[in-house]
């Protein structure tokens, strides 16, 4: 007679159990992880743009298009992660934003980053993501 080896349906069902519990837990931590990721990955292509959009600003460039159009700033207007708009200075104020519009992951999608600059010169990241997905560096609108 011949010694039978291997696992037995009990053991296997155990085994299948086990990787469902851990899934369970895992994917929505994953999720999340890619959410965040996404955001923090769109307010980085922004963040290019600030230097150029500071330079327009103390040269004292007063066309409108020269900040809209994103491309002057060194930026593409639409990536993988983000549709990029810029807003130029108002009147003497010289306040404006460079904005992300996130598309991608459900959870970010329609969402956005943006960095807003204050009359003094300062930069601030705003967004409307919730707090689990905002990068560290942003701030609630």
């Amino acid at each position: 007679m011949r010694k039978m080896t291997g696992f037995t349906l009990v053991e296997l069902m155990i085994v299948v159990a086990i990787i469902a519990i851990l899934a369970t837990i895992a994917l929505p931590q994953y999720q999340t992880y890619v959410a965040k990721t996404l955001a923090s990955s769109g307010l980085s292509e922004i963040s290019g743009a600030k230097a150029p959009y500071e330079i327009k600003v103390n040269d004292g460039v007063t066309d409108a298009a020269s900040y809209t159009d994103v491309t002057s700033l060194g930026i593409t207007a639409t990536t993988l992660r983000c549709d990029i708009t810029a807003t130029a200075p108002v009147a003497q104020a010289a306040t404006g934003a460079i904005k992300c519009a996130l598309k991608g992951n459900p959870k970010v999608a329609g969402k956005y980053v943006q960095w807003s600059r204050s009359t003094a010169g300062t930069w601030t990241c705003e967004t409307d993501l919730d707090a689990q997905y905002r990068p560290n560096s942003c701030v609630g609108a």
